[in-house]
């Protein structure tokens, strides 16, 4: 399992603090074989949506990080 990206507590935080943290996991479960043209379409729109946009690009990317940090997302919430 891969180490927690700096990114991924500021992520569940809000994704907490929203109450979508068990709606994220499951989406980025269930949506795993369109994952890539999802990263594709950030790095294409990296222009406006600025640089922020690249690590969810990057995690969306890579099928193991997009694995871990819904691990790491369902560990840290705190209906787990």
């Amino acid at each position: 399992m891969q180490t927690p990206k700096p990114q991924w507590t500021e992520w569940a935080n809000t994704l907490q603090r929203l109450k979508l943290d068990a709606l994220t996991a499951w989406l980025l479960e269930a949506g795993a074989p369109v994952a890539l043209l999802g990263a594709q379409a950030l790095f294409v729109a990296a222009p406006i949506l600025g640089p922020r946009s690249d690590a969810l690009a990057r995690l969306l990317e890579d099928a193991e990080e997009t694995r871990a940090f819904v691990h790491f997302l369902r560990e840290e919430s705190p209906s787990a």
